[in-house]
């Protein structure tokens, strides 16, 4: 039996910090039904490509910086679940069953005996510097 996790007991974490979520025209089709708009109404209003991928638009968060354009950020939740993307369907089930954003938010809480406290947490990248790999240094 895998880990449980509670989505409605957290910030929208993964809302937040993934800044790309990708969108698939059957995605579109189903954001735009849910509104009672065109397809193409729907792709120009809450989509935008990055790099060749087509992505959900972003929005200010006053907790999190910026989070996805459909987030409630006062209720902290999805704005529009029942149209939400397939990657967000999906998530976290993503081999372990486990979230590890809301992991952290439960130790924290754990940690603080605070219920309502939310860690910072940051996303860093690395990318390794080929030349030093051939080298053998990092």
């Amino acid at each position: 039996m895998g880990k449980t996790f509670d989505c409605l007991n957290c910030v929208g974490i993964c809302c937040s910090v993934y800044n790309r979520v990708e969108v698939t025209k059957r995605d579109i089709n189903r954001i735009a039904r849910h509104f009672r708009i065109t397809p193409e109404v729907a792709t120009a209003r809450y989509t935008k490509v990055v790099e060749g991928e087509r992505v959900l638009r972003r929005k200010k968060d006053p907790l999190l910086g910026e989070t996805c354009i459909f987030h409630d950020t006062d209720k902290r939740l999805c704005g529009q679940y029942e149209a939400r993307p397939h990657v967000c369907r999906v998530w976290p089930d993503h081999g372990d069953g486990g979230c590890v954003y809301y992991d952290v938010l439960q130790f924290e809480r754990d940690q603080q005996g605070k219920p309502n406290v939310v860690p910072l947490i940051q996303l860093a990248y690395k990318t390794e510097d080929k030349k030093s790999k051939r080298n053998g240094s990092r």
